[in-house]
């Protein structure tokens, strides 16, 4: 499972609380669009956890379809191409499947290690995704030029590694990071 995030240190007054620089600051738009993946990806753990001992499948086409539509729907506001946001998101479920099936399997191994609880999808989890695809489209939108450039793989990779390797990331994650993204840069 992936390393959960951690909170300010006790004791931190608001006045302590500094705010992030920009992306740009930071490593750029396709760094920034790593770290929305990397969100939306640990949230895998809480959907297996959902469906495991269910009998809920781990594939939804339906679902699956529903939110795919949707991103087409509001890409456009974003300033998004509608294909390039069905494509990324496309790539972002199926690297969320990726890691459930593989939670799924060491659970199945390591019964010690199976969630102790059941969060619930509509309530809990979905509305979590919901504002990560909000930010992930305006992700995508803040990374159009570096998206056209030759060294947009390169970078967005080396974002997603330094990415995985601050949170803690399993090679389980690690690998479903690396699976949601190829569609962000055009070829």
């Amino acid at each position: 499972m992936c390393a959960p995030a951690s909170g300010a240190a006790p004791g931190h007054t608001a006045q302590a609380v500094r705010t992030p620089p920009p992306p740009s600051v930071r490593g750029g738009a396709l760094t920034a669009v790593a770290k929305v993946s990397a969100d939306r990806l640990a949230l895998a753990d809480l959907v297996a956890a959902a469906k495991y001992g269910t009998g809920e499948p781990i594939s939804d086409p339906a679902r699956e379809r529903a939110v795919l539509d949707d991103v087409a729907e509001r890409s456009a506001a974003s300033g998004v191409d509608r294909r390039l946001a069905t494509a990324v998101f496309r790539d972002q479920i199926e690297a969320s499947k990726d890691v459930q099936r593989g939670l799924f399997n060491r659970w199945a191994r390591y019964p010690s290690e199976r969630p102790a609880r059941r969060p619930e999808l509509a309530g809990e989890v979905r509305p979590r995704l919901d504002r990560i695809t909000v930010r992930l489209l305006d992700g995508l939108a803040a990374a159009g030029r570096p998206r056209n450039r030759p060294s947009c793989a390169p970078r967005l990779m080396a974002g997603a590694v330094r990415e995985a390797g601050e949170r803690r990331f399993d090679a389980l994650h690690a690998r479903g990071l690396l699976r949601a993204l190829p569609s962000v840069c055009e070829a």
